[in-house]
């Protein structure tokens, strides 16, 4: 009946009913867009094109064939816009089985991921299948006479497919045997780099530098693979120090592990590990172990290592060398250009060096230890054994002090602030912990030292009892210059002689 319908009038028709189903297609398109989620791009909106004159052209019996003078063949517009239909109909399939497949069934209901390299898998087969179909349906053609009808498409065609098979075979070993995962870092070859996800052709990595590394699965799979992150997260981590030979190991690693253990990021369980290694040419080599969970905080991990590791060793006066200059910091003779003429005039304001003369606190400041702190180090900890007060020359910390299991900020210190006076003069623990809140230069006076000097004044130890008097009676909540009491004037003289013994026990007097 549609042939008895003139040529012309078939083509008018066809030109209508084309547009009407490429919108009836485009309407199904965006309802499955709105309804369920699926992502139709562009290839659809072609798809509904050619789907449509594919329909329109096979409905009214329209052919426009034409010789081609090269191959004799006819050329056939119905069967290339078919094929040209299935090929673009097997992406639109892919992306529907992306999303009711994959997302839905698997993800939604069974809550089970199915791997992103398997579901690229699955999109290439179905694309092989619409290929293949349309080369034996449409064309009639097979896999085998196309390779026997030329030798140099065969090869091309061997050489990418065996490239292309060995990729999708090793990431299949990868999957099922599963040696890393997303999220897991890995050692290869030169890269320390995480595992953002595995493709039908390669494995995707990104390095601690945000830099993305593309390793083909069939490379990969042939070399060594450390994977820092199984069987657990935590894994361990090696840095190297080279220390003078005249200074003790025992003292070394004293110093390395108090600096590694206040690192932040380190993980305290299990606690880091120092290593004597090598007895280099200029140095002896040790090894600090420490142990992290997230790898991708491994750089500023090193950082913090390394700065408390200067800063302790610094303090301790051991020296880091090397082969061309040594470096060597001689702590008394910074000591001068730290204390300034207006720090020394603000100590003889306090209560504490007011008992001392000029030349005493002169001798006291030029004998003290000169030592540098870090950001964020602890100076002195609460309920730890201490005999020798500090004078903060530079910077400034904070001080905190445990109740109920908190630290509470009671008070900041800054440049010309003493503290751990009371340990230095009674023995006690310390009351309060100190951290430091800048980079921060401090003046340790020792017992020894503070007590060549009381031994030579008892006028000195007369007002240091009176000032820990006065002290105890504040801390009581009784100020002695506030009322002519004699009781209160009896237990101050009582406060004070037991001080003096005190004093005198502690400094052998």
């Amino acid at each position: 009946m549609i042939d008895a319908i003139p040529t012309t009038e078939r083509a008018v028709m066809a030109f209508v009913l084309a547009p009407a189903l490429y919108l009836l297609t485009v309407g199904a398109g965006r309802w499955l867009k709105r309804r369920a989620g699926v992502r139709l791009g562009i290839l659809y909106q072609a798809f509904c094109v050619v789907l449509a004159l594919t329909l329109a052209l096979d409905f009214f019996d329209l052919d426009f064939p034409s010789a081609r003078p090269a191959q004799g063949a006819p050329f056939d517009l119905q069967r290339e816009l078919g094929s040209l239909a299935i090929l673009l109909g097997a992406v639109s399939v892919i992306a529907l089985m992306r999303r009711f497949l994959w997302e839905i069934y698997f993800a939604g209901k069974r809550k089970t991921e199915i791997p992103k390299f398997l579901q690229e898998v699955a999109a290439i087969f179905v694309f092989l299948v619409a290929v293949l179909w349309v080369m034996g349906f449409s064309y009639h053609q097979t896999i085998p006479g196309l390779l026997a009808g030329s030798g140099i498409a065969a090869v091309i065609l061997g050489i990418a497919m065996q490239d292309m098979l060995g990729n999708i075979i090793a990431g299949l070993a990868i999957e099922f045997g599963k040696p890393f995962k997303p999220g897991d870092w890995l050692v290869v070859d030169k890269y320390t780099a995480e595992v953002m996800e595995v493709t039908w052709r390669s494995t995707r990595l990104r390095t601690n530098d945000h830099i993305c590394v593309e390793i083909p699965n069939n490379q990969l799979v042939k070399q060594p693979i450390i994977n820092l992150c199984y069987p657990t997260r935590m894994h361990a981590m090696r840095l190297r120090v080279g220390i003078e030979y005249k200074t003790p190991p025992n003292a070394v690693r004293e110093t390395l592990m108090k600096a590694a253990v206040r690192a932040k990021g380190v993980a305290s369980n299990p606690p880091p590990k120092i290593f004597l290694v090598e007895f280099a040419d200029s140095a002896v080599i040790y090894e600090i172990k420490f142990s992290l969970e997230d790898h991708t905080l491994y750089n500023e991990i090193v950082d913090n290592i390394q700065t408390n590791v200067w800063y302790a060793l610094n303090r301790e006066g051991i020296r880091i060398p090397f082969p061309i200059r040594t470096l060597k910091i001689d702590r008394k003779a910074d000591e001068p250009h730290s204390v300034t003429t207006e720090i020394r005039s603000s100590l003889r304001q306090r209560p504490f060096f007011q008992c001392l003369d000029e030349e005493q606190t002169d001798r006291l400041i030029s004998g003290a230890n000169y030592c540098r702190f870090g950001r964020g180090e602890t100076l002195i900890e609460q309920g730890a054994e201490g005999n020798s007060m500090f004078i903060l020359a530079n910077g400034s910390a904070n001080v905190y002090v445990d109740r109920n299991h908190e630290q509470t900020l009671v008070a900041t210190l800054r440049s010309g602030d003493y503290f751990g006076e009371m340990s230095l003069l009674t023995g006690e623990k310390r009351s309060a912990t100190v951290i430091a809140r800048s980079d921060c230069d401090v003046l340790e006076v020792g017992k020894a030292e503070f007590g060549k000097i009381v031994q030579e004044s008892q006028v000195l130890l007369e007002k240091l009892s009176d000032l820990l008097a006065q002290r105890r009676l504040e801390v009581e909540g009784v100020l002695a210059s506030a009322v002519e009491d004699k009781a209160l004037i009896s237990r101050q003289q009582e406060y004070k002689a037991g001080f003096l013994a005190k004093l005198a026990s502690i400094f052998e007097l």
